[in-house]
Formats: structure tokens, C-alpha cells, sequence
């Protein structure tokens, strides 16, 4: 049984490139590219796919926020992130917003084809920088867990941040706190002054790195 595949890569001969290794594999079938994530999406309800290649700098809206989206329409999807990025905010927006490994688009073919095979059968690939950094940012959360970066986070706040983090709503959250959604809106308004970040993958990014949930 063929694992099934989409690329969404805007870089057109990477796209063609990536295609042609996958389809030209036993065990791999390409079903779909796409150049944005906006046709992705729109196409997504209909295809099947097993695993999806994306790309974080896309046109138009980025893998991150793609990723977000197509798991809200697909919530199993496996999606593994190629990207020339390799900083530690990058890696962490994209593992919180429900991407289950990360390569460098430098990563030999066969390396590729095993990363795909490893999320295909659950397992969360990474390229050994990217597993690094993610390493390196662990060990520093053993320093800063000390207590000298708390943030000032209210008790509320922290629930609120780590309900955020599970992938709530406010209304979601609302109801698990037995709050307001009006509520909920102050304290991740306060959160995000707090934590000087403009967005809830930032701000659970963030409250990954420093240790806060």
C-alpha cells in the first residue's frame, strides 16, 4: 500500500523534484502540489492524503499558519515541515501548531524518504540541527526554570495559557474556566503584553521555550 503524499512548495523545481523522487519510489505515491497554501487548503477536504510536505515561507499565507488551518479541516493530518529555516521560534510555532517533524530542504533523498515513512508510521523526524536546537532550548529552560523569568503570569493566566496551547477556542477555554469569552479575551490580552509576543502560536511557542506550561 502506497503512502500518499502532497508537496506544498512554492520553489518549483524543489516541487518538481520532490514529486518525481516520491513517485518514482516504491511505497510513495504524490496525489497533489501546490505552489501556496491557499489552494491546498481548498482542495484538501477532497484528497487523502498521508503525509503532507510543507514548506514554512510560502506566498500569501505561511506553512505555520497553513498547518493550523489544515489540521482544523483534516485533525489526524500528518504534517512534516521542509524549510531552510532553522531558527528556534520557526521550529516551535511549527511543532505547536500541529506539525509532527521538521527538515532542512537540504536533507538527502533518501534521508526524505524515511522521514515520510518515520511520520507515515507515528514517529516525529527531525533533521540532527533542528534536533539540536530544540535540545539546546530544553537545557536553557533547566536554567530559567530557576526563577529568574517568570513573566509575572497570574495563576488564571497560566491556565489560560496552557488551555491555549491544547488548541481551544475562547469559547473552549471559556468553558473549561467557567469564564467569559470577553474574559478569556482580557487575560490573552495580558498575556500576550506579558510575554511580548502578537499571536497565539508565539505565545505558546514562547511559554514552551521559558518553561511556563
Amino acid at each position: 500500500m502506497d503512502i500518499n503524499v502532497i508537496i506544498v512548495e512554492d520553489n518549483k523545481t524543489i516541487r518538481e523534484g520532490f514529486a518525481t523522487l516520491i513517485n518514482g519510489t516504491e511505497g510513495y505515491k504524490c496525489i497533489g502540489t501546490y505552489s501556496n497554501c491557499e489552494d491546498f487548503l481548498n482542495e484538501l477536504p477532497v484528497k487523502e492524503p498521508d503525509v503532507v510536505l510543507m514548506d514554512i515561507g510560502l506566498p500569501g499565507m505561511s506553512g505555520i499558519e497553513g498547518v493550523k488551518k489544515a489540521k482544523e479541516i483534516k485533525p489526524g493530518l500528518d504534517i512534516l515541515m521542509l524549510t531552510v529555516y532553522q531558527d528556534s521560534n520557526k521550529v516551535f510555532e511549527a511543532l505547536c501548531a500541529g506539525a509532527c517533524g521538521y527538515l532542512v530542504k537540504k536533507t538527502p533523498p533518501t534521508k526524505l524518504l524515511e522521514a515520510i515513512k518515520e511520520v507515515y508510521n507515528g514517529g516525529s523526524p527531525m533533521s540532527p540541527q533542528i534536533a539540536r536546537l530544540v535540545i539546546n532550548v530544553f537545557q536553557e529552560n533547566q536554567i530559567r526554570n530557576s526563577g529568574q523569568e517568570k513573566f509575572d503570569l497570574t495563576g488564571r493566566e497560566k491556565e489560560v495559557l496552557a488551555l491555549l496551547s491544547e488548541g481551544n477556542n475562547y469559547n473552549e477555554i471559556g468553558e473549561a474556566l467557567f469564564i467569559s469569552v470577553d474574559t478569556v479575551r482580557h487575560h490573552i490580552r495580558n498575556i500576550y503584553r506579558k510575554l511580548h509576543v502578537h499571536s497565539r502560536s508565539e505565545a505558546v511557542a514562547k511559554a514552551i521555550r521559558k518553561g511556563l506550561i
